[in-house]
């Protein structure tokens, strides 16, 4: 099942379920090593990942875009993230903030996200809550973007779930 909402409060709202363990869902969105796999939308890499997974530790992500995305090869999207709440194998929420690299003033979108797993009896759900809290005067249209990048991005981890 996929939802995906962009309402006037600038919340941005999937439900995915995959046929995996929690456990192993878990590891996924925690463990860089992991993340780098599947983090980001088509044609996009992540070449740095980071995470110090603690209450006041951060994640670090840098998603770099592919000679497929034409005049946007090798444009880098940093996103800076500090861990607020970490329910172990159950919830995470981290505020971050996401930006072009070498524009960051103006292209800064600042956004909550909240990630639930509920383990069920055929594998994984998650829930994804964004919410987004401020758009640099360049960021518009990468702010209205976002809810295809991460459908993408959650497709790209039910492929490596799978894989």
């Amino acid at each position: 099942m996929i939802l995906a909402a962009f309402k006037k409060t600038n919340e941005l709202t999937f439900e995915r379920s995959y046929p995996a363990p929690l456990e192993t869902v878990w590891r996924a969105w925690t463990e860089a090593d992991r993340l780098r796999q599947w983090w980001g939308p088509e044609k996009t890499t992540v070449p740095e990942c980071e995470v110090d997974l603690r209450v006041g530790g951060t994640i670090r992500i840098v998603m770099e875009a592919g000679d497929e995305m034409g005049k946007y090869r090798g444009t880098r999207w940093p996103m800076v993230g500090t861990f607020s709440l970490i329910e172990e194998k159950a919830r995470l929420v981290y505020e971050a903030r996401s930006w072009t690299e070498g524009e960051e003033e103006a292209t800064t979108i600042e956004h909550t996200n909240d990630l639930t797993l509920t383990g069920t009896g055929e594998g994984t759900t998650v829930t994804l809550r964004v919410t987004i809290s401020k758009v640099g005067s360049k960021a518009r249209m990468a702010a209205f973007g976002m809810k295809w990048g991460y459908k993408q991005q959650l497709d790209k981890l039910g492929k490596h779930l799978s894989g």
